[in-house]
């Protein structure tokens, strides 16, 4: 582990310091044109989405490249479908640029299947060994390499915040995408944890939006409900919906990122998706220059943020324990 701490370290210096570096040192480009692929898993118009690609284009910049001129960077959204994630996924593949930009497991999921050669560097990804991803954070073995958001095991601390925040809750629904690894992960860490914490689970699968509200209306139906929502393609393409009905049902909800707590939802806890992307970038930097993503370590967040909404939450009619306002590195009124 010692190693890779140091590996790890050695890239966060190289990322934070690029800013500094001659652009003639840092770009180190022969004329040649790089192409790169993205496919992410939002629609086009998702400001969530967009924010996300300016950071890995901001990146790209930094380190001394053009978008439209040193790089060309063809985007594909698959908007939360897997069936159109897959297809683009194929095009992309066919289309043969030098790296390929994967945002969320879902897009790396279908990339996987589409390409087992072409370079894949991730962000906002959960768990990717327990995804089967990667061989191992430290060497990833394959294809594949990146920025990922957490482990499974982070799912237990939402839980734990949850009766932090809402101590009477006793029955809590676990927003979860049910078709894919990272959401069957999330949701067994949060079931082995609930018994010792004295809450009843039950899950929330998101097929659809009609789904979602039934679910939770049927929740809000019996008192101390709580919802916990779990990272996933579908929770971001449904966030607006989670959001709207946790406040309409008066339900405390625990979210996997800070921007659900900046749209109305209660507390969260977890990293910055836009540095994943902007370190993102970086991968992208080191492997047009010939790494190789076998050979990267998969890069886990310097920071986890504790973000809490106090509009929210007396809107909930809780209080906000002390023990949480000290510890929240944001709180939005």
């Amino acid at each position: 582990m010692g190693h890779w701490a140091v590996r790890r370290r050695e890239f966060i210096a190289l990322i934070g310091g690029a800013a500094s570096w001659p652009l003639t040192t840092r770009a180190q480009q022969t004329g040649r044109v790089r192409r790169v692929g993205a496919l992410v898993n939002l629609e086009s118009e998702d400001a969530q989405g967009r924010g996300r690609l300016s950071a890995f284009e901001q990146g790209l910049q930094q380190l001394g490249w053009t978008i439209g001129g040193s790089v060309r960077i063809d985007y594909r959204w698959g908007g939360g479908d897997w069936d159109r994630s897959r297809e683009l996924a194929r095009e992309l593949v066919a289309s043969a640029p030098d790296v390929i930009l994967a945002g969320g497991n879902q897009s790396v999921a279908a990339l996987q299947q589409a390409t087992g050669t072409l370079p894949i560097v991730f962000a906002g990804v959960v768990d990717p060994v327990g995804s089967g991803f990667v061989e191992s954070l430290v060497r990833p073995g394959g294809n594949i390499t990146g920025v990922t958001m957490f482990e499974y095991s982070i799912s237990g601390r939402w839980l734990e915040l949850l009766k932090e925040i809402a101590p009477g809750v006793t029955r809590v629904a676990v927003v979860r995408d049910e078709a894919s690894p990272e959401g069957g992960g999330q949701w067994g860490v949060i079931q082995a944890m609930a018994p010792s914490v004295g809450v009843e689970i039950i899950p929330v699968n998101m097929h659809d939006a009609a789904e979602i509200e039934r679910r939770i209306g049927a929740l809000a139906r019996s008192p101390n409900g709580g919802l916990i929502v779990t990272g996933s393609t579908l929770a971001v393409v449904h966030r607006d919906l989670i959001i709207m009905l946790a406040a309409r049902y008066q339900v405390p909800a625990v979210y996997f990122a800070r921007y659900f707590v900046v749209d109305g939802g209660l507390i969260s806890y977890g990293p910055r998706v836009a540095e994943q992307y902007r370190n993102a970038a970086g991968y992208v930097d080191l492997i047009l220059k010939g790494e190789k993503p076998a050979e990267l370590p998969v890069i886990l967040p310097a920071k986890y943020e504790l973000v809490v909404n106090l509009k929210t939450a007396k809107a909930l009619g809780l209080t906000v324990p002390q023990t949480i306002l000290s510890r929240a590195d944001e709180t939005i009124e």
